[in-house]
């Protein structure tokens, strides 16, 4: 065991420099990302009790990220991109203590809270998916987002239930003469935040990190085959939104507490993350479709139970399923999307970073769409009628995804092929 793993340490200190301090950083943020994931939704759910202002919340903070994607465009101009990528990597541990500070979440509240912790997002996605794309390719990409997906899914298992058990132990004590509450818990929790995103900003500034030639960024006619991958985007989008509070509100309201959270998480998050790296580090590019389709049908047939059950049962199956389909789906998913973005740079002599722009608002329209679908659908019936069949609406269309991508790719390697003659 000790020779496998000295033999994968190896081959990690094989890798470029720039691309070893990209995951050294991305692998610290991972302990920060199941924080804003799933604690922020289940410390709104806990002081609201009601899961339309948790979506509300999500729906302010997605479009508080396109924002600052647009905004990122033109400080590219003046900045380095590590010096932006920090940012996004500190105000989103500043601006979850900011959130916790609120005595009073009403919507207006939520709203300003959602949109800065976008802000914060907007920076750390856009400038990450730009580090990822110049300092990677298509052969190792599976790799890098492997590994990247190995740490993220440690620490959905480990981050959970290391602050679920620390709020159920400290939330209503006494330590040293002060009365800690739940909300004094989460404080915690987010000052420990802040601490890791400034560790993780150390290890980027040492990377050598460029800006993109091509200053121009803002662009509202593409090629017919970034087009396509607007649409995906949005397909992957309109899941996403239902992947950071779903979880949060269905356990919150059929199971219990965030220590119960973190437990189901931990169930299957082990396994897939051994899973993912390996096929990581041993799928080619032409096994990216096989990976996405399995993701697909794994996560329908987890909302397929949740909603047929609509029990603690229900909830641990269809968590389970997403635990391993995120991951899967992300392996695929991100990879076809540089190579598409490496393809059209070149056909239309444009900036990379205008891809990557358009690629949130693509994202917004699916993560809009999905989130006003489940606000729609609790206002008109019921709640609970949102949380059973909202989540197998998205899942059912995103299954769409897949003749899509497959499309995408077959389109992408004819194009590559032309150009190799």
């Amino acid at each position: 065991m000790m020779d496998k793993l000295r033999k994968e340490y190896l081959f990690f200190k094989q890798q470029e420099p720039n691309m070893k301090i990209l995951l050294l950083t991305n692998m610290l943020y991972a302990l920060v990302l199941p924080v804003v994931e799933i604690f922020v939704g289940a410390y709104i759910m806990r002081n609201t009790s009601d899961p339309v202002m948790v979506a509300f919340y999500q729906l302010a903070m997605y479009a508080g990220i396109v924002a600052t994607s647009f905004v990122n465009g033109f400080l590219l101009k003046k900045y380095n991109v590590k010096i932006l990528y920090s940012a996004g990597i500190l105000v989103s541990g500043i601006a979850m203590f900011g959130m916790m500070t609120i005595k009073s979440l009403g919507f207006i509240e939520l709203g300003l809270a959602g949109f800065l912790m976008g802000a914060a997002s907007g920076f750390f996605w856009t400038n990450r998916y730009l580090l990822a794309l110049y300092n990677t390719n298509d052969d190792n990409r599976n790799y890098f987002f492997g590994l990247e997906s190995f740490f993220f899914s440690i620490t959905s298992i480990g981050v959970p239930l290391a602050i679920g058990a620390f709020i159920s132990q400290i939330g209503g004590k006494e330590i040293l003469g002060f009365m800690f509450n739940i909300s004094d818990s989460y404080r915690m929790v987010t000052m420990g935040v802040v601490v890791i995103t400034i560790i993780a900003c150390l290890v980027l500034w040492r990377g050598n990190f460029n800006n993109p030639k091509e200053t121009n960024f803002l662009y509202f006619r593409f090629n017919i085959l970034w087009k396509k991958m607007l649409w995906l985007a949005a397909l992957k989008g309109m899941v996403q939104g239902f992947l950071v509070t779903a979880p949060a509100i269905l356990v919150l309201k059929l199971v219990g507490d965030e220590g119960a959270l973190g437990l189901i998480q931990g169930i299957s998050g082990a396994l897939t993350a051994i899973l993912v790296y390996i096929l990581g580090r041993i799928a080619h590019p032409k096994d990216r479709l096989k990976i996405f389709v399995g993701g697909l049908i794994l996560f329908f047939i987890g909302t397929l139970w949740n909603g047929i059950l609509f029990s603690v049962v229900g909830v641990i199956i269809f968590v389970l399923c997403k635990v391993v389909f995120q991951p899967l789906f992300d392996l695929a998913y991100f990879p076809i999307m540089m190579r598409t973005i490496d393809v059209v740079a070149k056909i239309e002599h444009r900036n990379e970073y205008a891809y990557i722009l358009s690629h949130e608002f693509g994202l917004f329209l699916g993560r809009a769409f999905g989130l006003l679908l489940f606000i729609f659908l609790s206002y008109s019936i019921s709640q609970d009628f949102a949380l059973k069949y909202a989540l197998i609406i998205v899942a059912g269309l995103q299954l769409i995804a897949y003749p899509l991508a497959k499309n995408i790719i077959n389109q992408t390697n004819i194009i590559e092929h032309e150009n190799d003659k």
